[in-house]
């Protein structure tokens, strides 16, 4: 009885040391995801605005007014990046005024990233399913975080059904060393929360072996010998 009891408690401890190490790769490289991802949605902006003229006004206009939001949320100052600061709009401003625009798309992911800096997961998830998936190496990882964080969401609410279902979105929506090793191992988790122990099982062995240079293959070894 005892030995089961300590094997749930490190269980626990593995899943929370796994969720937090998983998002290092964002929090590192965050502003300048958001930068690239600025310069990509700018250029489908400029495409459609050139090609629909009506647009045009509305595209440049989104991009001025979340130039100021993408600074204070590099500054991680959320609630000021959500809100606006008096002068500039924030992001939930450009959610509801261009929703129908690139821009608009862009701002409701990373409204839904502030939320989740805020501990608020309701409104992170109604943020986060905004956006819209775009098309593009740099795109495909916002594409990628973006359900993956959902997934978070998810999870952290004991939803971990639909919480593998997007971790298994975020693998497919940027099959790389750098993203895709992050959510197989976040897939491992759900699917052993469920008891799928041969899909969690599964998702860390792709982890071993076409991902082995990447951070979560350091102790995936411990994962698949726990499952076996």
């Amino acid at each position: 009885m005892a030995t089961k009891k300590n094997q749930e408690i490190t269980h626990e401890e593995v899943v929370t040391e796994a969720v937090s190490k998983t998002e290092q790769f964002f929090e590192k490289n965050e502003k300048l995801i958001v930068w690239v991802l600025v310069a990509v949605f700018v250029i489908i902006g400029g495409y459609f605005a050139n090609k629909y003229l009506i647009a045009q006004p509305r595209a440049e206009k989104a991009s001025a007014e979340m130039f100021a939001a993408i600074q204070n949320f590099n500054a991680e100052q959320w609630q000021v990046a959500l809100d606006g600061d008096g002068n500039n709009a924030g992001f939930v401003e450009v959610v509801e005024n261009y929703a129908t625009t690139p821009q608009g798309s862009l701002a409701a992911h990373y409204a839904g990233v502030s939320y989740l800096k805020l501990g608020d997961n309701e409104n992170a998830l109604k943020y986060l399913r905004k956006y819209r998936d775009a098309k593009g190496a740099p795109a495909e990882i916002v594409n990628a975080q973006n359900a993956g964080l959902q997934g978070d969401v998810y999870a952290n609410n004991g939803d971990f059904k639909k919480a593998a279902a997007l971790y298994r979105k975020a693998v497919k929506a940027s099959d790389n060393s750098l993203t895709a090793p992050v959510y197989l191992k976040k897939l491992g988790l759900a699917e052993e929360q469920l008891g799928n122990t041969a899909a969690a099982l599964e998702a860390y062995q792709r982890i071993a072996d076409e991902f082995y240079t990447s951070l979560e293959a350091r102790d995936i070894d411990t994962y698949i010998g726990r499952l076996k």
